[in-house]
């Protein structure tokens, strides 16, 4: 499951990195994905929408609907 998770937030960084910000994975813990965000998406107003709305539906949608992305500073 790991390398499936790595390989969907290779594929949703280009569209972080096409607003100028990227993630960082921090630590996969079971279902738990601890995920940093940068550069323009930092501190962005949608970071919390991103990260849930976006990233951890397409986990779930695509590896297990048992993942749960959190933020990390």
């Amino acid at each position: 499951m790991e390398q499936k998770i790595r390989a969907k937030l290779n594929e949703l960084r280009g569209m972080l990195q096409a607003d100028g910000g990227d993630l960082e994975l921090v630590a996969i813990e079971g279902t738990n994905v601890k995920l940093r965000l940068v550069g323009a998406c930092r501190g962005c107003p949608h970071a919390a929408m991103t990260l849930k709305n976006g990233i951890e539906r397409a986990l779930q949608e695509e590896v297990n609907k048992a993942i749960v992305v959190q933020s990390v500073a």
